[in-house]
């Protein structure tokens, strides 16, 4: 290879591994984002689900209450004047059994999933407002698919750069070409599959 066919695929080789490199920055950043969206995901979905238990909890209280008075009842031991105002009380404790009864629900799949004749469960005074913990699970899930594939792509971006190093390096021009080949496979698999990912989660 003569010195200016050798500087000119110097000059080609260095601006494509600068572009790769780039690149490479861009997916390793959106994936580092990412990684924090899951970890946010993650303590989100606990605390969730830690409501949802907390909301079951109350539910058995106010059931156990109910099924007090209505044993009460039956057996005779409240009779007279007190009756209707307990009977008043089973009413209330049932609307706040079936109120438990939607809220957990809420909690679970989502203001989006249950509809808005369902909302009951309000966040920061607004209903409709509530993301389920099945929904985080699913995204969740999403984000660690697309976390796999930006390691993938990491990988062959690094062997790439590898490669295009080697091929500034050797002084044979078909191991040149063969190296650099390699490098432009690699690169652009690489952003094919950052594009990928970013698009799954997207």
């Amino acid at each position: 290879m003569s010195e200016e066919n050798n500087n000119n695929f110097e000059m080609r080789c260095g601006v494509v591994i600068a572009i790769f490199a780039a690149i490479m920055a861009v997916s390793d950043l959106v994936a580092g984002k990412y990684g924090d969206d899951e970890i946010i995901g993650t303590n989100e979905k606990a605390a969730a689900y830690m409501w949802y238990q907390s909301k079951s909890i109350k539910e058995t209280l106010v059931e156990g209450e109910k099924s007090l008075l209505v044993s009460l009842k039956e057996a005779g031991a409240i009779e007279g004047k007190a009756a209707p105002g307990v009977d008043r009380h089973i009413t209330n404790l049932e609307r706040k059994i079936l109120r438990y009864k939607k809220e957990k629900n809420e909690i679970l799949k989502g203001s989006q999933s249950v509809g808005p004749e369902n909302w009951v469960q309000d966040l920061n005074g607004e209903l409709g407002k509530i993301i389920g913990a099945q929904e985080m699970e699913a995204h969740l899930a999403s984000l660690g698919k697309a976390g796999d594939r930006f390691d993938m792509a990491s990988l062959f971006f690094q062997v790439c750069l590898v490669l295009g190093a080697l091929s500034l390096v050797l002084k044979k021009e078909k191991l040149q070409m063969v190296f650099f080949s390699g490098m432009c496979l690699l690169g652009v698999l690489g952003a094919g599959i950052s594009l990928w990912a970013f698009v799954s989660v997207a």
